[in-house]
């Protein structure tokens, strides 16, 4: 029975991130709305989405507002004596995705309670309560209208269209060679430079071939 305790807890500790509970602290740069640079890592605060730069809002009497800079200042203002960051896990993008703390206070709570940014329920439920109350109170971005993010970035990024008939995409990320099949979670997000050595492919079996794995989801 030990040995197949110790088995499931090495194995469990060989699928958490390699990122995941590392701490880092210090003088934080803010990127945008929920975004940092801490020395030379780049941060996404976990569980939150907030206005993309140069996103405008309505106001309730419908006027144009830009809540993107407005995220950007909020925590800006929240920063400023230093943060605590404990990374748990690594975006697509290389980014490290982590919880952080300036002083006593959460910086995604605080800033979704504030209406200053969603809670990004496609990864994560920590904020939806607070989301909610915040629209209840029409505080920040639901004192009238906002789009989502996630939509602003998809009008800016439509998804590549794959050449012919090898829809595959090969990426090269901090992770590694993956693969994106048509339909997974990252698909639509990920696009390919083949100046970069990334590639298409007909196959799965191609893909794994050429030293590329699948990407999880």
């Amino acid at each position: 029975m030990f040995m197949i305790c110790s088995f499931l807890l090495a194995l469990a500790l060989l699928c958490l991130p390699a990122d995941a509970g590392r701490v880092m602290t210090g003088a934080a740069r803010v990127i945008d709305g929920d975004t940092l640079e801490l020395g030379h890592e780049r941060l996404r605060l976990h569980g939150i989405d907030a206005p993309e730069i140069g996103q405008s809002c309505r106001d309730a009497a419908g006027r144009s507002w830009d809540c993107g800079a407005a995220a950007r200042g909020a925590l800006a203002a929240l920063v400023r004596g230093g943060v605590r960051c404990e990374a748990r896990d690594t975006d697509r993008y290389g980014r490290i995705v982590a919880r952080c703390m300036a002083g006593e206070r959460d910086l995604g709570s605080t800033l979704v309670a504030a209406g200053m940014a969603f809670a990004y329920r496609k990864y994560s439920k920590d904020y939806t309560t607070l989301e909610a109350e915040a629209r209840a109170a029409r505080r920040g971005i639901w004192a009238g209208s906002a789009e989502r993010p996630e939509a602003v970035r998809a009008a800016k990024n439509p998804p590549q269209q794959a050449p012919g008939t090898c829809a595959i995409k090969g990426n090269i990320s901090s992770k590694g060679r993956i693969y994106h099949r048509p339909g997974d979670a990252s698909y639509d997000a990920t696009r390919i430079d083949t100046s970069k050595g990334e590639r298409w492919f007909c196959s799965e079996a191609e893909a794994r071939a050429a030293g590329w794995r699948a990407a999880r989801g």
